[in-house]
C-alpha cells in the first residue's frame, strides 16, 4: 500500500513537472482547452454585460441636440473626449474578460497566440468578439459621425472668423491660429494615444495596468502634463477669445503674464516629478501603484479567505477531518468559490494526511493546487517531507525528486526551518526525512539581524559601552515559580475573586437570595446542556456545500459544558440595564476563541516548550545571575533559536474574523434568549405562576439607527442585588500578571504566555491596520519600548487601599470619587399615563423625571460596578508582584492590557499603585516628593519649583496630620485636585521624614513629571515658533508659563466687553471663567475636539460649579420594543473598500499626528530610561520614575525631545505624502483631472516655513516636563 502512495506521490510531482513545461503557466484556462470550451458561455455573458454596463455609464454624457448657446470650442473638444472614451470602453471589454482569467482573448486580439494553443483559441476569442459588437454599438458610430462632420464644419466656419480677425489684428495672429489649429489636435492625440496604448497594453494582466516602475511614470509624465497643461492653456484663452474676440493691450500683457505664471508651475511640477522619481526608488514601497490593486484584491477575498481557513482549522481540531475535507472539494470545484482559496488554505488538509501518512491523498491536493492555478508554497513542501519521514518505507528518490522540485521554485531546503511554522513533532520529521538523503544535513538557523535604521535609535543599538539594563529584585526561582502560577491561571482562563463587598454581614434574606440563584442556575446549566446538544445535532446535518460557512465546527472546538458556563456567566455578569447585543454577542465569541487558542497551544505541545525558554530567559531578568549587555526582545529571540526543536512558539493560531465571533455570539446568546426562564412568582407566592424568560431582546433607537439590546428581567436584577454575592468572576487577560509579560518579538507574539493578545488596538472588524502592521519594517525599538514598558514590577499600596474600601462599603463618597451604591440612588417615580387628573404638561412633566431617574439609576449601577471590579482586583493582589503587559493604538500611544485595574486609570486606582521595588531617597529625594505633593494638590502651578517646596515646608503639620488621621483629622488632603494621590504621598513623606535618615529612606511611590500642555508644545516645535515654544515652556523661564491662564484672560477679556454691550449670557458668566473652565478645551484644541465638543466641556466644567445657575434641560424620549429573537442582521462596517469621510480624515489627521509625535518621545525617553537602569512608566505625556532618579529622567526627556524634532520631521511628512498620492498614477489619470493633480502635489510639496526658535534651549528648560 505504501508504495501505491509514493508512486501516487512521484506521479503528482511529475505531472507537476510537466505542466510547467508548458510556455503558458499564467492559469487554468490557459492550459486547458476543455476548461476553455465549457467557460465560452460564461465568458460571452461577462462581454456583454460590460458592453451593458458602458452604455448604462456613458449614454447620459452625449449631447442630444446642438445647443446654440454651447461654445464651439467646447463641443469639438468633448466629442474628441468622446471617441476616445469609446475606444478606451471598447479596450476595456477585453480587460473584463482578463479579469475573469480567460487568458485566451488576448491572443486573437494580439494575433500572438502561445505555441501550445490551437486555432481553436482565436476562433472562440473572435466569436466572443463579434458577440460583444452585436449589442447595437452602431448607433453610437452613426452619431459619432454624424457630430464629426457637424464638428469639421464649425471649425472651418471658425478658422474663416479668425482669419478674418487676423487680418484686422496681426499682432494676434500667430497666437489666434496656434489656438485654433494646435488645441483639438492636441488635445485628440494625447488622448487618442492614451486610449490606443490601452488598447495595445490589454493583453498585459490588471495588476500590471497600473505602471508598477516609477522610470516609466518619468518619461510619461512631462509629455502628459504638458500636453494638458498647454490644453487647458490654450483653452482658457479661446473662452476669454470668444467673450472679447478682439482683445486690446492690457488683455495681451494679461495673457503673456498668466501664460508666464503657468509655464513656471508647470516647470515646478515637473521638477516635483523629477525629485519624486529619483526619491521613490529608495522608499519601500515604489511600486505602490501595482501593491495598490494587489491590496485591493487581497483584501476583497482576504475575509473570505480568513474565514475558510477558521472554518477547516476548526474542524480538523474538532476531528472533523472529513468534514473538513468535503468542504474544501466542494469550495475546489466551484469556479467562483475557488478564487477565494489559497494555497495556505490547501496545506490544512496537507498537514492531516501528513499527521496520518497518507503520501497519496497529499498527491491529491498537489493536483488540487495544479487545477487551481496556484504553486505550492514552503507549507506544502513541508507536508510532504513530513509525510516522507513518518512513512518508514519511502523510497529516498522521492524524497530527492521533492528537494529537486522545491530547488526549481527557487526554495531553499534551510527555509523550511526558518520560515514555516511547525506543530508537535513536525519539524523533528522532516529532518528525519531529509536526512534519508542528506545523512549529515543540520539546519542553517541565523538571529534575525537587530540593527535598525531609523537614525534616531541607531546609536542606541549600537553603541551600548556605558549601558546598564536594570534587573528585577526577584531570584531565578522566585521568578520561575511565578511562571507557574502565571501559566495555570491562563490555561483556566477564568479567575474566580473575593468581592471587597464580601466583608458584610450576611443576613437572612440574602442567604435565601443565593440560595435560589444557585438552583435557578444548575437548572439553567442542565437546560442550556440539553439545548446546546439538540442544536449541535441539527447544524451537523446542515448541508455545507454552499458557501455559507455554518458554525457546527465552531460548537465542537470546547466541551459542552464550557459553553454554557460561558453563557451562565455572561448572564450573571449583565448590568440591570441591559447590554447591546453586538457587544455582548462579541464578547461571548472571544471568550470562547481564547479558550480555542489556548487548547490548540496545547494540543501543538506548545507549553512545554515555553516553559523551557521563559525559564533561561529569567535568567536575563533575575538579580542573582549575571550581568548581560542584551534586550529582553533580543534576548528571547536567542534562546528560540537555541532551542529550536519542537514546535514553533510563533504564527501557530489562526485569529476568526470579526464575523466569526459575533455570529457564533449571537447563536449563544439566541439560546439564552430562547431557553433561560424562571417562574413569575418566585419572589411573590401571591402572583399567577408561569414561566417567563430571563432575558428579553429589545430596540433602542438611537438617531434614526435601531440598537439590539438584550435585557435582564425586572426579577432577575432583584435577586442577583438582594444576593449580593461574595464572588467576582474573570477572564484571566483581565487580572494583572503573576511574572513578567513575554517581550515581544513579533507583531504576533508578546505579552501572555496562552492568551492571545493584539499588538495594536483597532475597531472590531477593521483589517487594515493589522496589515499595514505587518508590512512595517524596524519596529524594534516600538517593541522594545512596550518590553520596557512592561517589566515595570508593581505593588498594593495597603494602607491606603483599606480607607477606600472602608468608604466604598460605608455608602462611597461622590466628592472622593468612590461611586454610592444603588440604595443611594434616587426613586424611579410612578404615575399613571392614563389618569385624567394629570394635564398634559404634568405627564410631559413626571415622563421626564422618570426617565431622568432611570438614568442616574443606570450610571450609578456602572461606575459602582467599575469600582468594585477595580477595588476587588486590587484587593486580590495586596500580597502580590504583578506586572502589566502592553501595546498600542495606530498611533503608536501605549496602553496596559488589563481593563479594569491599570495606572492609567483614575485617581484612586493611580493612589494604590506602588513601584515594586524600592530605592533611597537620596539628597533630592524628599524635595522631589515634596513639590509632587504640591503639583497634586493644584494649587502653586505658577509657583517655581523652589517656591513650591517652600510651600510643601510650611504645610507639614497638614501633611502630617492626612498621614495620620485620613478620615478623622482636619482632611486637608480631601481638598487636593487628586485626593487620593495626595493622601498616598502624605503617607510616603511622613514615612520619610520620621525616618533614622531620610536620604536612606526606601521610597516605592512613583514621582510624576507632566508635559506642560504637550501638543501644544510638539506643535511649538514643529513650527520653531518662538512665542508659542515661551508659552507652553520650552524655553526656559524663571517661573513655569501657564497657557491655560493666558487663555483664561484673553476670555474674561472678550466676555467684559461682550456684557457692556448688552449680551446676557456674558453677563451670566461673569465670575466663572477660569483657568479650570478653559483647561480641557485648551488642551484638547490641538487633539482635534469640535466646535461642539469644545461647548459642551466648558458646560460641564461651569456645571461643576457650585455658585453658577442650573438649568432645565429637555429629555429625548426612547422607544423599545420587545420582540423575540429570531435573525439578527448585524452591520459590520467594513474599513477597507469604504471611502473616507474627507470631513473626519481633516479634523482627525492633525491630532493623530501628534500623538504619534508624542508617544515617540516617550518610547525614546522609555529606551534610553531603561539603558541608564531606571524605573519608567508613563502614561500618555506624564513620566513616572522613582524620587532618587526624577532629575536622570528630566535630563533624558529633554534630550529626546530635542533629537526628535531635530529630525526633518515636516519634510519627512511632504515626501510620504507625495510618495503616496502623488506617484505610480496612470498617465491618463493625470490627462483627465491634471489641474486636481498639480494643484495637489504643490500643495503636498509646501513645507511650513519654520521659526527662529533654538531647540537646544529646550535641554535648559526646568518646566518642559515638571
Amino acid at each position: 500500500m505504501s508504495l501505491l502512495r509514493v508512486c501516487a506521490f512521484a506521479k503528482c510531482l511529475s505531472r507537476r513537472s510537466l505542466f510547467e513545461k508548458c510556455p503558458v503557466r499564467v492559469s487554468l484556462a490557459d492550459r486547458c482547452q476543455l476548461c476553455v470550451s465549457m467557460r465560452d458561455g460564461g465568458v460571452r455573458r461577462i462581454s456583454e454585460t460590460s458592453l451593458l454596463l458602458q452604455r448604462s455609464n456613458v449614454s447620459f454624457v452625449i449631447p442630444k441636440r446642438d445647443d446654440a448657446k454651447k461654445r464651439v470650442l467646447e463641443q469639438s473638444q468633448l466629442l474628441d473626449v468622446l471617441e476616445a472614451r469609446i475606444q478606451q470602453l471598447q479596450s476595456d471589454i477585453v480587460l473584463d474578460v482578463r479579469h475573469a482569467k480567460v487568458h485566451f482573448v488576448k491572443a486573437a486580439l494580439s494575433g500572438k497566440g502561445p505555441k501550445g494553443l490551437n486555432t481553436d483559441i482565436p476562433k472562440s476569442g473572435k466569436t466572443l468578439i463579434k458577440v460583444a459588437s452585436k449589442s447595437q454599438p452602431s448607433r453610437w458610430m452613426e452619431k459619432l459621425t454624424q457630430e464629426k462632420k457637424n464638428k469639421l464644419t464649425k471649425q472651418q466656419h471658425l478658422q474663416q472668423k479668425i482669419q478674418k480677425n487676423v487680418k484686422e489684428k496681426p499682432a494676434s495672429k500667430s497666437k489666434g491660429s496656434k489656438s485654433s489649429s494646435t488645441l483639438p489636435g492636441t488635445s485628440h492625440k494625447t488622448i487618442s494615444k492614451t486610449a490606443s496604448s490601452i488598447k495595445n497594453s490589454s493583453h498585459v494582466k490588471l495588476s500590471d495596468e497600473i505602471r508598477a516602475a516609477v522610470s516609466s511614470t518619468e518619461a510619461a509624465v512631462p509629455t502628459a502634463a504638458a500636453a494638458a497643461a498647454m490644453a487647458l492653456k490654450e483653452s482658457k484663452k479661446k473662452q476669454k477669445g470668444s467673450k472679447n474676440p478682439v482683445p486690446g493691450k492690457e488683455g495681451q500683457k494679461q495673457t503673456v503674464t498668466d501664460a508666464q505664471g503657468r509655464a513656471e508651475e508647470l516647470a515646478e511640477v515637473e521638477e516635483l516629478e523629477r525629485r519624486l522619481g529619483q526619491q521613490v526608488s529608495q522608499w519601500t514601497s515604489a511600486s505602490s501603484s501595482q501593491r495598490l490593486q494587489q491590496d485591493g484584491e487581497a483584501a476583497a477575498c482576504g475575509d473570505i479567505q480568513l474565514s475558510i481557513r477558521s472554518y477547516l482549522e476548526a474542524c480538523v481540531f474538532a476531528g472533523a477531518v472529513e468534514r473538513a475535507h468535503r468542504f474544501l472539494l466542494s469550495q475546489h470545484r466551484v469556479m467562483s468559490r475557488r478564487k477565494h482559496l489559497n494555497t495556505d488554505v490547501y496545506n490544512i488538509m496537507m498537514r492531516v494526511w501528513a499527521k496520518k501518512g497518507t503520501l497519496n491523498q497529499i498527491g491529491r491536493i498537489f493536483i488540487l493546487l495544479e487545477e487551481a492555478g496556484l504553486k505550492p508554497n514552503l507549507g506544502s513542501y513541508c507536508t510532504a517531507l513530513e509525510c516522507m519521514g513518518r512513512n518508514p518505507n519511502c523510497s529516498p528518490k522521492v524524497i530527492t525528486r521533492c528537494l529537486s522540485q522545491m530547488e526549481e521554485d527557487g526554495l531553499s531546503v534551510d527555509y523550511l526551518f526558518s520560515r514555516c511554522v511547525f506543530r508537535q513533532d513536525e519539524r523533528d520529521m522532516v529532518l528525519k526525512a531529509l536526512r534519508i538523503v542528506q545523512p549529515d544535513y543540520q539546519p542553517s538557523l541565523k538571529a534575525s539581524a537587530t540593527e535598525c535604521s531609523s537614525s534616531l535609535v541607531h546609536d542606541y543599538y549600537t553603541q551600548r559601552s556605558d549601558h546598564q539594563y536594570p534587573k528585577l529584585d526577584f531570584t531565578q526561582e522566585e521568578l520561575q515559580e511565578r511562571f507557574r502560577l502565571q501559566l495555570s491561571m491562563e490555561q483556566a482562563c477564568t479567575v474566580t475573586i473575593d468581592s471587597v463587598e464580601a466583608a458584610k454581614p450576611v443576613t437572612e434574606h440574602m442567604a435565601k437570595m443565593r440560595e435560589l440563584l444557585a438552583d435557578q442556575r444548575a437548572q439553567w446549566q442542565k437546560i442550556l446542556l440539553q439545548a446546546l446538544r439538540e442544536s449541535k445535532m441539527i447544524l451537523a446535518n446542515t448541508n455545507t456545500k454552499d458557501y455559507r460557512l455554518n458554525l457546527y465546527p465552531y460548537l465542537c472546538v470546547l466541551e459542552d459544558r464550557e459553553y454554557v458556563d460561558i453563557m451562565i456567566q455572561s448572564v450573571a455578569n449583565m448590568p440591570p440595564s441591559g447590554e447591546s447585543l453586538k457587544i455582548l454577542a462579541r464578547d461571548l465569541g472571544n471568550r470562547v476563541h481564547t479558550k480555542y487558542s489556548v487548547r490548540q497551544k496545547h494540543q501543538n505541545q506548545m507549553v512545554e516548550k515555553l516553559r523551557n525558554i521563559y525559564n533561561a530567559y529569567t535568567d536575563l531578568l533575575a538579580k542573582d545571575t549575571k550581568e548581560y549587555d542584551v534586550l529582553p526582545s533580543e534576548q528571547w529571540s536567542k534562546l528560540e533559536l537555541e532551542h529550536s526543536s519542537g514546535p514553533s512558539l510563533q504564527g501557530g493560531e489562526t485569529h476568526w474574523p470579526y464575523i466569526v465571533s459575533l455570529e457564533l455570539g449571537t447563536y449563544m446568546v439566541d439560546m439564552m434568549v430562547k431557553n433561560l426562564k424562571i417562574n413569575s412568582d418566585i419572589l411573590n407566592p401571591a402572583f399567577e405562576r408561569k414561566r417567563i424568560p430571563i432575558l428579553y431582546h429589545m430596540y433602542t433607537f438611537r438617531s434614526t439607527r435601531q440598537v439590539g439590546f438584550i435585557k435582564p428581567h425586572p426579577i432577575l436584577t432583584q435577586m442577583q442585588q438582594d444576593a449580593m454575592e461574595t464572588k467576582l468572576t474573570f477572564d484571566s487577560y483581565v487580572m494583572p500578571m503573576l511574572c513578567p509579560p513575554v517581550p515581544w518579538t513579533s507583531v504576533k507574539f508578546g505579552a501572555y504566555l496562552l492568551t492571545p493578545a493584539k499588538l495594536m488596538r483597532t475597531v472590531e472588524g477593521a483589517t487594515q491596520h493589522e496589515v499595514l502592521l505587518e508590512k512595517c519594517q524596524n519596529l524594534l525599538p516600538v517593541l522594545d519600548s512596550l518590553n520596557q514598558l512592561g517589566n515595570c514590577a508593581w505593588s498594593i499600596n495597603k494602607p491606603l487601599l483599606d480607607i477606600i474600601i472602608s468608604i466604598f462599603n460605608d455608602r462611597g463618597s461622590d466628592k472622593l470619587d468612590i461611586p454610592p451604591p444603588l440604595s443611594e440612588a434616587p426613586k424611579i417615580p410612578h404615575f399613571n399615563a392614563q389618569d385624567p387628573t394629570y394635564t398634559a404638561s404634568e405627564k410631559a412633566h413626571m415622563k421626564r423625571d422618570v426617565i431622568n431617574a432611570k438614568k442616574k439609576c443606570s450610571e450609578m449601577h456602572s461606575l459602582r460596578m467599575d469600582a468594585l471590579y477595580k477595588l476587588s482586583i486590587a484587593n486580590h493582589m495586596r500580597d502580590e508582584i504583578f506586572w502589566f503587559p502592553h501595546n498600542m493604538d495606530f498611533r503608536g500611544r501605549t496602553y496596559p492590557c488589563p481593563p479594569y485595574f491599570n495606572h492609567l486609570g483614575s485617581d484612586v486606582t493611580r493612589a494604590v499603585l506602588v513601584f515594586a521595588e524600592g530605592k533611597p531617597l537620596g539628597p533630592k529625594g524628599l524635595d522631589w516628593l515634596k513639590i509632587h505633593l504640591v503639583n497634586l494638590t493644584g494649587l502653586k502651578k505658577r509657583s517655581s519649583l523652589e517656591g513650591r517646596l517652600e510651600y510643601a515646608n510650611t504645610i507639614m503639620e497638614d501633611v502630617l496630620d492626612s498621614a495620620d488621621n485620613p478620615l478623622n483629622g482636619k482632611k486637608w488632603w480631601m481638598n487636593a485636585d487628586e485626593p487620593w494621590q495626595a493622601l498616598s504621598c502624605c503617607m510616603e513623606i511622613a514615612n520619610a521624614v520620621r525616618s533614622p535618615d531620610p536620604t536612606q529612606f526606601i521610597s516605592h511611590f512613583p514621582v510624576h513629571q507632566d508635559g506642560s500642555c504637550n501638543g501644544l508644545q510638539h506643535y511649538a516645535a514643529l513650527g520653531r515658533d518662538v512665542i508659542g515654544a515661551t508659552s507652553v515652556n520650552l524655553m526656559p523661564c524663571d517661573v513655569p508659563q501657564d497657557v491655560y491662564s493666558g487663555v483664561a484672560q484673553q476670555v474674561e477679556e472678550f466676555r467684559a466687553r461682550d456684557a457692556q454691550s448688552g449680551l446676557k449670557i456674558a453677563q451670566v458668566l461673569e465670575g466663572f471663567i477660569s483657568r479650570k473652565v478653559v483647561k480641557q478645551t485648551v488642551m484638547t484644541v490641538v487633539y482635534g475636539v469640535t466646535r461642539n465638543g469644545g461647548r459642551l466641556q466648558i458646560e460641564k466644567r461651569l456645571k461643576e460649579i457650585d455658585e453658577f445657575p442650573k438649568y432645565e434641560e429637555n429629555g429625548r424620549d426612547q422607544k423599545q420594543l420587545k420582540s423575540t429573537m429570531q435573525h439578527i442582521n448585524l452591520q459590520i462596517s467594513h474599513d477597507a473598500k469604504e471611502r473616507p469621510d474627507t470631513v473626519k480624515q481633516k479634523n482627525a489627521f492633525p491630532p493623530n499626528f501628534i500623538h504619534s509625535l508624542d508617544s515617540t518621545h516617550m518610547m525614546l525617553t522609555a529606551l534610553h530610561c531603561y539603558s541608564a537602569g531606571l524605573t519608567f512608566v508613563s502614561v500618555h505625556d506624564c513620566f513616572w520614575t522613582h524620587a532618587l532618579t526624577v532629575d536622570t529622567m528630566n535630563k533624558v526627556c529633554r534630550e529626546q525631545f530635542v533629537a526628535l524634532h531635530s529630525q526633518p520631521i515636516l519634510q519627512e511628512l511632504s515626501n510620504f505624502l507625495l510618495q503616496k498620492y502623488c506617484t505610480g498614477l496612470p498617465t491618463e489619470a493625470k490627462n483627465k483631472k491634471y489641474q486636481e493633480y498639480r494643484r495637489l502635489m504643490l500643495l503636498l510639496a509646501k513645507v511650513p516655513q519654520t521659526g527662529d526658535f533654538d531647540l537646544q534651549r529646550v535641554k535648559e528648560s526646568t518646566y518642559f516636563f515638571s
